[in-house]
This record gives structure tokens, sequence and C-alpha cells, in this order.
């Protein structure tokens, strides 16, 4: 009986195991506070990763595009439908969306 037991727990274990690898990613929620018009993604290259913000509201705003464990990118003034963009070295640095500036 211990060795049927110890056999259901195992493909229970390895069951739980392939669904979990299986379930797509979370992305978090970008932390910087620029309104929900503003459009916010990354690229991940192999030297850098680059952070992208575009101004999807009907008036001209001041952004920055926000990284964590260092600084922020420089400020912007974008007009409607532009995108603004800043590039860092890939490693400790987080992608965290885009702020008013």
């Amino acid at each position: 009986m211990r060795q049927s037991a110890r056999a259901a727990l195992t493909v229970l274990t390895i069951t739980c195991s392939t669904l979990a690898s299986s379930l797509p990613a979370q992305a978090a929620a970008p932390a910087g506070n620029a309104p929900s018009c503003v459009t916010v993604w990354q690229t991940t290259g192999t030297v850098t990763k680059t952070g992208y913000a575009r101004n999807d509201c009907g008036e001209t705003l001041h952004l920055k595009i926000v990284w964590a464990h260092g600084a922020d990118g420089q400020c912007y003034t974008v007009n409607p439908g532009e995108t603004i963009s800043s590039k860092v070295a890939r490693g400790v640095r987080t992608f965290d969306g885009a702020s008013i500036c």
C-alpha cells in the first residue's frame, strides 16, 4: 500500500510540474505613473534591452522611460502618436514602464 501511494504521489508531482511549466508567463504591470493611454513595451537583445512608450493620448505629454536599479531615461516632449525609447545593458535593470516628467 505504501508503494502504491508513493507511485501515485510521483505521478501527481510530475503532472503538476508539467502543467506549471506549460503555463504562459504573466507580465507584470508597469510601475510608471504615465496615463493609461500611453502604451509601453520592451524588447530584449543579446547585449541590451530597450524600453518604449507611445503616446496614444490626445495631447502632448512629457514622458520618460523608467528603469529599476539605475537611472531612468531622459525626459522627452512626446506628441500624440510619437514613440520614445531608452536602451540599457542587459542585467539587473528591470523595465518599469513610463512616467510623466
